[in-house]
């Protein structure tokens, strides 16, 4: 029993560092309604520009998170690029950035792997200043320590997000996403919003990407397959468990929450056994599963109702 509560913090924990990726996939997809598949690119960067300035250039772990959000809006600012001045269609331009990006990533790294084990990273800092006034285990602490910095990472970019997309230009970014012709024909300028959105959305993903390379010790070239799966499982889960929330604040904080859950159920399912090559087969079917939920719910009322 002890196991498995260890096994559930833990992902509680990287529930909540990946809750910051998920929060920028929802800045694309569903406030942009940008299919934006540079994340998977953006993510690996962040990691492997924090690990670089970490471990080559001997930067403060915090510094090297600034860094990380700039090289993330950054490579947004490219796909944007991509798609508002050379008319390639979104799906496309994501796909472009996403496999520069992985050149990217090893150009920067110099390989596939930087360790930050012997590194002072924000979680080994907070290590320090708390192993010895506890007397919890090493391996409850560290659990603990980076279940704290995720969440204060997360409540950092929700008070940004909700500050931000309340302004003038954040409102019209939303309303561009929601209807861009409209905004186009109150003189605003469609195309410089969507850069802007992009550049906003992989720069948190970004950040997320140095943030789980400091928690977990290394950055990785391929960090981020499967990041952008990730990302939609976590806000379709949260969408499925605050189905009638209509506060934008509340629906960022549904997202983490679906990370949180979503991130259980594999800490759970793996704790009983399954085979972790299957892993992303099993994001693939609780997305699905997820997706599939509010439309057998409707199938059922119409059958009711015709029933009636």
């Amino acid at each position: 029993m002890e196991s498995y509560i260890l096994s559930v913090l833990g992902g509680t924990s990287q529930g909540l560092a990946w809750a910051v990726l998920a929060i920028g996939v929802y800045v694309s997809f569903r406030i942009l309604d940008f299919p934006d598949l540079t994340s998977e690119g953006s993510f690996a960067l962040g990691g492997s520009v924090s690990a670089v300035c970490i471990a080559g250039l001997g930067l403060h772990p915090v510094v090297s998170l600034l860094i990380s959000i700039a090289a993330g809006m950054a490579a947004g600012a490219i796909t944007g690029f991509l798609h508002t001045k050379l008319r390639i269609p979104p799906i496309l331009s994501g796909i472009l950035t996403m496999i520069a990006l992985y050149s990217v990533n090893l150009g920067i790294m110099g390989k596939a792997n930087t360790p930050l084990l012997a590194k002072k990273t924000i979680l080994s800092m907070a290590l320090e200043l708390f192993s010895e006034k506890t007397g919890i285990s090493y391996n409850l602490l560290q659990i603990l320590i980076t279940m704290g910095l995720g969440l204060i990472f997360v409540v950092l970019v929700i008070i940004f997000l909700y500050w931000f997309l309340g302004t003038e230009t954040g409102c019209a970014l939303r309303a561009t996403g929601n209807n861009e012709a409209m905004v186009r024909a109150q003189g605003a300028n469609t195309d410089a919003l969507k850069i802007l959105g992009l550049m906003v959305g992989n720069g948190l993903i970004a950040l997320s990407g140095g943030l789980v390379a400091q928690t977990q010790g290394f950055a990785d070239v391929s960090m981020g397959v499967g990041a952008i799966v990730i990302g939609l499982a976590s806000i379709v889960v949260g969408e499925v468990v605050f189905k009638k929330v209509r506060s934008f604040a509340v629906r960022l904080i549904s997202i983490v929450v679906g990370s949180v859950i979503y991130r259980i159920i594999i800490a759970t399912v793996l704790f009983l056994g399954f085979n972790t090559n299957y892993q992303k087969l099993l994001t693939a079917v609780l997305v699905a599963a997820a997706l599939a939920i509010p439309v057998f719910k409707k199938e059922k009322v119409r059958i009711v109702k015709e029933a009636e």
